[in-house]
This record gives structure tokens, sequence and C-alpha cells, in this order.
């Protein structure tokens, strides 16, 4: 019988797998996904989605589900102290901070098993499945097919069943109890010894504590605990229940959900609180683990759980997990489309091993902070001034805790992630060189490597105003913002850069669509290729934009995506384009984005007459597909 074959093989159906999956079924891929539990996460787990994730959800059409299930949300912080009354509020603080320019500045909590249900619905809608209860028994990259390379051996976890496939890719996403980590030799190396354990338990509560619809921090001569507010009047309460400080100190140490109950009854005081209803408890140590490879081979790829373990205090396991899988997806595709050659496939680990180093040094200090105890008002005398010249109710006492939990505001966030420069986050060191470049700080205020500021436009089409980097889907596509400045002033360099971009070689042509048969009039993304979207964005009032008298042949193909600079924005009040000006370019005179399919920014080009700005582009684009774009005349 013939072996069934599949572009990639994942296991897990975690946020990390069914992210990854969704994604690749959306783009047309073959995908076997198995899971081995029954059904998805019933209870508890991972709840917390913070402002970046909620942007990525929005990208990927699918927050709209999210928010059905009327999550919690927290957009602030309580921060209490120890007193001689027992706890004490200190103060409050923004969950994500004015000066983070978040579309959504809250976080959202709700259980993982109703985000893997949007997920999943997602995946079954394109033609996808998840097959349960199944697992993987063996693997092997042995090269005997090789257009697909991977030997996949999968069970029922009953061992009623098997089958063995071939695959392009295999991944794990099983989380941090992983066979293919084990199988591949793989360690995981551990910061720091276990030093705390704490208790996690989901309810609905009866309470005169204030805070309770809150997110709070709360420090007690009795312990700590973290309160974070939940869907369906669910309140879930992580409690400090050991430390390594404790006489009879046992890093395995367990509890009832009777003996954590107590424990948080001793914490709360002077407040009370009981228990209507249990829906999840478990107890666990804290560690900070990170695997030394995310793959070995660049077809064998691991993520998520598997790849790094920390606390969930930091709420950013799911959110690691989803930037893992959307980073590895999108290079998957450009290399089986034949937009990248496999090289681009290296910065997958590059890139998300650096993130996860960053959170768990972070949430090592984090985890910490929050496990130690912190001195009562009496024991500092003054604790619970402010410590501003002019005292306000909100502000909180500065003591080392609060000020790691501002100083990370951003980076927990997630707006705060920053690659490195590679072949795709241009620097001065690129293999792509061109007195064009703009670096940060040196002709714009974007960072290659960080996420697209947020700007508000006009869409000429239909006069909406909408949200510029959301104009474009998460469907695999590069994105080009070209800010075309002031029209007029700028109509010969638009017009030159699109005549260039027409030539056979360039980066646009060379990806156009074979098939010219096949009528795209209504493809409002992808018109000419499925390699890069076009937006252009004019410093002018939408009534004076022209799509078809302003717009050269090939950009007027992106009539939906075409925008006036003209909507107002606090961040930058005196402008007159606040888009232009938010990415730091001329009002005047402009600029050329290019933005890679995960939203973050690739390289940013100054917009002149001539062909040298389609050239830097050409060198960027040549450098990740490994040969030479461009170079022939463009017939002007």
């Amino acid at each position: 019988m013939a072996v069934e074959k599949y572009d990639v093989v994942v296991v897990g159906a975690g946020p990390v797998g069914l992210t990854l999956s969704t994604c690749l079924q959306r783009w047309g891929y073959k995908i076997k996904h198995i899971d081995n539990r029954p059904g998805p996460t019933p209870t508890g787990r991972a709840d917390g989605i913070q402002p970046r994730s909620l942007d990525l959800l929005q990208n990927m059409g699918l927050k709209r589900q999210i928010m059905t299930h009327e999550p919690a949300k927290v957009y602030e912080v309580a921060f209490w102290d120890p007193n001689s009354q027992g706890i004490h509020r200190t103060g409050t603080w923004a969950s994500c901070p004015k000066f983070i320019d978040a579309r959504y500045p809250f976080t959202t909590l709700l259980h993982q098993g109703l985000i893997e249900r949007v997920f999943i619905e997602d995946i079954e809608k394109h033609g996808g499945q998840i097959q349960r209860p199944w697992t993987i028994t063996g693997f092997q990259n042995d090269g005997k097919d090789p257009h697909y390379p991977v030997e996949v051996s999968l069970a029922h976890v009953d061992g009623t069943l098997s089958e063995t496939v071939r695959a392009k890719y295999l991944f794990s996403g099983e989380g941090a109890r992983s066979f293919v980590r084990d199988q591949l030799g793989v360690k995981i190396h551990h910061k720091d010894p276990i030093a705390h354990v704490w208790g996690v338990m989901d309810g609905v509560v009866r309470t005169d504590f204030p805070d309770i619809k809150m997110k709070c921090t709360i420090h007690s001569d009795a312990g700590s605990i973290m309160v974070i507010p939940r869907e369906n009047n669910m309140v879930r309460l992580y409690i400090q229940i050991a430390s390594s400080t404790d006489p009879d100190w046992n890093p395995r140490k367990s509890a009832t959900p009777e003996e954590v109950q107590a424990r948080a009854k001793e914490i709360l005081k002077p407040y009370t609180i009981s228990w209507d209803r249990v829906e999840w408890f478990s107890v666990y140590p804290i560690g900070q683990g990170i695997a030394e490879r995310y793959t070995l081979d660049e077809r064998v790829f691991m993520g998520g759980d598997v790849c790094h373990t920390h606390s969930p205090k930091a709420g950013q396991g799911m959110n690691t997990a989803f930037l893992d899988a959307v980073n590895l997806a999108w290079k998957i595709h450009h290399v089986e489309s034949g937009f990248a050659s496999r090289e681009i496939l290296k910065t997958y680990e590059s890139e998300r091993k650096l993130i996860a180093e960053n959170l768990l040094n972070f949430d090592a200090k984090y985890a910490k902070l929050f496990s130690s105890r912190i001195p009562s008002a009496g024991e500092v005398a003054g604790a619970t001034t402010s410590t501003s010249s002019t005292p306000m109710a909100n502000e909180p006492t500065e003591n080392e805790f609060v000020k790691t939990f501002k100083e990370s505001c951003e980076f927990t966030s997630g707006y705060g992630v920053a690659y490195n420069p590679n072949t795709i986050n241009w620097s001065s060191t690129h293999p792509a060189q061109s007195p064009l470049f703009l670096s940060y700080q040196k002709g714009t205020t974007l960072r290659t490597g960080r996420i697209l500021i947020p700007a508000t436009v006009t869409r000429v089409v239909d006069a909406n105003v909408v949200h510029l980097e959301q104009e474009v889907p998460l469907n695999g596509s590069y994105r080009m913002y070209v800010f075309a400045g002031k029209p007029g002033r700028t109509n010969k360099a638009f017009k030159d850069l699109a005549t260039y971009m027409s030539a056979p070689t360039s980066f646009y042509s060379s990806f156009m669509y074979k098939d010219t048969s096949v009528d795209r009039y209504h493809e409002t993304h992808n018109p000419h290729s499925s390699f890069i979207s076009i937006c252009t964005v004019f410093n002018a009032p939408r009534s004076q934009i022209h799509i078809k008298e302003m717009l050269p042949g090939i950009l007027a193909g992106y009539r939906d995506h075409v925008y006036a600079d003209d909507v107002w924005d606090l961040r930058v009040p005196d402008a007159k384009a606040a888009a232009h000006t938010k990415m730091g370019l001329s009002e005047e005179d402009g600029g050329i984005v290019v933005v890679r399919p995960d939203g973050y920014v690739g390289c940013v080009v100054k917009l002149v007459e001539g062909k040298e700005p389609c050239e830097a582009l050409d060198s960027y684009f040549g450098v990740l597909l490994g040969k030479k774009l461009g170079g022939e005349r463009a017939t002007l």
C-alpha cells in the first residue's frame, strides 16, 4: 500500500501546534495533525492573551470568535503589600501603560480550551482535522524520498491502530514532556534549582476582598497570591505553598485543594474568601528551562513548551507559542513556494530562542520577587508614600517588585519583541547595501526586527477609517507600504518605482502569477502575486486622491489598499500626516517600508526618483531568495 505523504506532520494540539496548523491549512498545505488527548483542554491551563497577541488574532481574523466567549479584560493591576492588619493596597498600575502604542491595551483572560476550539473550528473550515487520541511512536529524517524526507510513525493511544507516513516537515508542539525532543537528544537547560512551589485554582468565590475582579499581586507575611479574573464570574488564584527557605522544603511538595484554600485565607486576611465551586486545581514547581536547539536539520522542528518552560506569572506561555508558530509557518511557506532559499529556516531558531531566553531571564527575576517576602509598612518608614514629588492615590510603592513589573510592561505586552539583524531584518551589516536603506533614528523611527508602528488612515475607495497595520491579513505575503508623501512632489519617484518594479526580473515581477488566465479582479490583497501585498499612503485628504489618475499600472491594481494619511493622532498631535510622522518618514517625501508576513519590519528604503529604490528592494529580496534579482532594464 502506498505511504500517505503530507507537507507537515504536527504533533500536539495546544496553542503552538494549532496556530501552525491554522496558518498552513489556510495557505493550502496538506497537514496531518495528531494529539494524544481525547479532546481540547477541558479546564484550566493557559488563559492570558496579551495585547500584541490580540493584534495577531485580529490579523488572522480570529479575534471576534475569541471575544464571543466574553473573556475578562485586565486594564489595571493592583499591588497589595503587608501591614499590621494583614494586607493593604499600595497602588495600581496600567496593565499596558500609555507609552506602549497598543490597539488593545488590556490582557484578555479565557481558558485555553475555548481558545483551542476557535483554532480547531478554523482548521476544520479549511478542510483539516485533528486526529485524536493518537501519538507519535517514531520518526527519522532518512531522506529516502527527497521531497518527503521525514518518515513518521503514529499510533492510536490504545495501541489498536498504527500508520507510517512521510512528510516534508515534522513539528513537535507536544508540551514540556516531548517524545520528539527526547528522541533528538536535545537537552533542556534549567537556569536555577527549583525554589518555589505554587498552587493554581480556578473557581467561583465569595469574598469581601475589593479587587477580586482585578489582576492583583498580593504579598503578605503568610505568603503571596496572584489574582486573575476570568470568564463566567470565575477567578484564578496562584497561591504560594512552599519555598526553599521553609525548614521542611521539598520541591516536589504537593497539596490538596483544601490546604491551598486554607493558605489563601491566611494570605488574604483581614479579608475573607470561600469557594462556591472549584473548576480546576493544580500544583506546580516554578522552574525556567530552555532547549539547546529548536531543530537539528531544518526538517524536524519544535516550539512552545517543548522549547521553553517558565512560571505562568507573566502570562507569556501561550503568547510565546503563538509567535513561535507564526514565525515558522511563514518561513516554511516561503521556502515551499520558492520565495526564499532553505537558509531562511535557520532564522526560526535564532529569532525565537533569543526571545525565549529574554523571557526566561525576566521570568526568573519576576517569579523570585513574587515569591519573596516584602517588608511590611511598619518595617519600612514611609513605605506607603508615593515616590513622586506629588503623591497620587494610584501610585504604587516603588519596591523592587513594582519596579520590575513596570520595567517589563513593554516585554510582557508582546511589543518588546525585537529580533536581531539577520538576512530578513536589514542592518548596516546586511549583504544588501544601498545608501537608500534607512535605519533606526537615521531616517526612520522604525526598527527592523520589531513590529510595525500602528497608524490610523482613511481608505480611499470607501472612506472607512482603518488600522493600516491590519489592512493586509496574515496571508503569508510580505507587505510593502509605499508612503507616497505629498502628491505632486513625489509623482516621478512614485512612477519610477512602479516602472522598475515591472521589469521582468524585479522582486515584484519574479513572483507574479504564471497563470494569467485566472480572473483575479476581485483579489483584494494579492491581485498580481502571492509573494507581496502593496499599500499606498498619500499625505493628502481623501477627496484629493484619485486612484486612476495618480497610481501607475501595477499599483492601481491594489485599489483597495490606497489610503489618505488624514487622521489626527494623539501621539503626534502636530503632524499633518500622522502615519508618515509615526514611521519617522518625511511628510513631503515619504518612504518605503517592507514588513515581513508576521508583521515585523524587514527594511525601510528612501523614496527617490530613478531606479535606486527598486534596486535596493531587489538586493534585499535577492538575499532571501539566494539569487540576484533585477538587473534588466525596464521600459520607460
